[in-house]
């Protein structure tokens, strides 16, 4: 019990809250003058001053070189390559022996956790330290003044339309905060979730029809759509954790026309 009760504090003392957004509701949030910014489709990484770890607090096994001339400081971004590429970056950035593979990898910053001032002033710490110490693998994400709801309609559209996932919206007046907040928004045309995968469906000539997962809120049901060929002919397999897309509820809190988009490593 005493060794149990020490690791919990370990590992507490070591975890990092990092700030964490809701879906957006226009009918309840306004986002007028906020900065928009494109979400990339990427693993985010927390920059401690010394190491990246992945949003759960795990070590991210960059190449020394990548991180070499980093600032001293804490940093929040998006480790990435460019849009519609998922499956690439999570192999490159997960895998615990890295390769030359990374240097395809940008460091996407979006924060500068714990910096005093609003986010301008946190940003412009970063910007700051790298017009003295010019850096080609850490770039700043634009963000851009949202007037209106036809305003952020344009841009979602028009970063759709190349492939990118969707838009992050920031109320830029506030000091740092952590955890999920009213304060921080993502935009898409669709929701995704993660599922645990619990059973797996056959027909009865035995071809592949569905996985039966189980989400963090005890939901269980069977999700069919998304699945190439060649997944079918090798799906996911019990224990898997896999991400999946969807564009609504249905009245027993089921997502709606739920589709398969990937497997998730683990971070």
């Amino acid at each position: 019990m005493k060794l149990l009760m020490l690791l919990f504090i370990f590992i507490y003392l070591n975890s990092q809250e990092l700030q964490k957004a809701k879906n957006y509701d226009n009918s309840k949030h306004n986002i007028t003058n906020w900065y928009m910014s494109e979400k990339l489709d990427g693993i985010r990484a927390y920059w401690n001053g010394k190491e990246l770890l992945s949003k759960n607090g795990n070590k991210i096994y960059a190449p020394s070189w990548f991180t070499k001339d980093f600032p001293p400081f804490e940093l929040d971004g998006e480790l990435w390559t460019k849009r519609d590429d998922f499956e690439s970056i999570q192999n490159i950035v997960l895998d615990t022996n890295p390769s030359s593979k990374w240097e395809k990898i940008t460091y996407n910053i979006f924060e500068v956790p714990n910096e005093k001032g609003n986010f301008d002033k946190r940003l412009e710490k970063i910007k700051s330290w790298l017009d003295k110490n010019p850096n080609k693998i850490i770039k700043i994400i634009p963000q851009l003044i949202c007037k209106n709801e036809t305003d952020l309609n344009i841009y979602l559209k028009e970063l759709l339309d190349k492939k990118a996932e969707g838009i992050i919206l920031k109320n830029p007046n506030l000091e740092y905060f952590t955890g999920r907040s009213e304060n921080i928004l993502k935009v898409k045309k669709f929701y995704d979730d993660e599922g645990l995968v619990i059973g797996l469906n056959y027909s009865n000539n035995g071809e592949f029809k569905s996985l039966q997962l189980k989400l963090n809120n005890g939901i269980i049901f069977n999700l069919g759509g998304g699945f190439s060929d060649i997944q079918r002919k090798n799906p996911p397999q019990i224990g898997d954790i896999v991400t999946f897309k969807y564009y609504d509820l249905t009245k027993n809190n089921k997502p709606k026309f739920a589709s398969f988009l990937r497997i998730r490593k683990k971070e």
